[in-house]
C-alpha cells in the first residue's frame, strides 16, 4: 500500500468538494487533525490514515459520473448525409436534435430549429451545410456537477474516450436520474 502524501489527501478532498469538517465527520476524527495532517504538521497513525482514506473512497463512490448516466447508443447522422435523413431520423427516434459524427468523432449537431427555416430544395443538401456547433465532450469520469453545468448551456453532452464517441447525455437523461 502506497501511503498518500498530505497534498494527495487535500487534493482528493477538494476534488470531492468536501470540507475538512465533512471529511473529519466521515472518518470519525477531528477537523483540526485533518488540517494538521493536510498541512504536514503531524504524521497520523496508520489506523487514522486508513479511516481517512476509506472515508475518501466512500465519498468517491457516492459521486455520479458520466458513465452512470450516458446512453451508449448514440443516434446520429454524418455530415455528408442529406438534410432529409436528419429530419427522418429525428421523427423516427422522436428526438429534437442529433449529433453529427464523422469517423466516431463529434463534428457538429443539427436540431429541428436548424431545419424549420429550410426550403424544399435544401432537403438534398448535405447536413454539414446546415449543422450547428458540436455538443461539448467530456470523459466517462466527468461528474454530475460538470455535466449539469454544461447542460445549462447545451442540449446534450457527448462522452468520448480516446477521441471516439462512446455515449451521450441529454437534459432528459439528467431529469430522469434526479426524479
Amino acid at each position: 500500500m502506497e501511503l498518500p502524501t498530505p497534498e494527495d489527501l487535500r487534493q482528493r478532498r477538494t476534488d470531492l468538494g468536501l470540507t475538512q469538517s465533512e471529511l473529519a465527520d466521515r472518518a470519525d476524527v477531528s477537523q483540526p487533525l485533518i488540517a494538521r495532517i493536510e498541512g504536514g504538521d503531524v504524521d497520523p497513525r496508520l489506523s487514522t490514515l486508513r479511516r481517512i482514506v476509506n472515508a475518501l473512497e466512500a465519498a468517491e463512490s457516492d459521486v455520479i459520473r458520466a458513465e452512470d448516466l450516458m446512453h451508449e447508443e448514440v443516434v446520429s447522422v454524418a455530415p455528408e448525409d442529406p438534410v432529409s435523413e436528419a429530419a427522418k431520423r429525428m421523427e423516427t427516434e422522436a428526438y429534437s436534435q442529433l449529433a453529427v459524427i464523422q469517423d466516431g468523432i463529434p463534428v457538429g449537431s443539427i436540431s429541428q430549429s436548424d431545419l424549420v427555416h429550410l426550403d424544399a430544395e435544401a432537403r438534398d443538401e448535405p447536413i454539414e451545410k446546415h449543422m450547428s456547433e458540436s455538443f461539448p465532450t467530456v470523459s466517462k469520469d466527468a461528474t454530475l456537477d460538470e455535466i449539469s453545468n454544461l447542460l445549462d448551456h447545451y442540449k446534450a453532452v457527448m462522452i468520448t474516450e480516446a477521441g471516439e464517441t462512446v455515449g451521450i447525455i441529454t437534459e432528459a437523461d439528467l431529469a430522469a436520474r434526479l426524479s
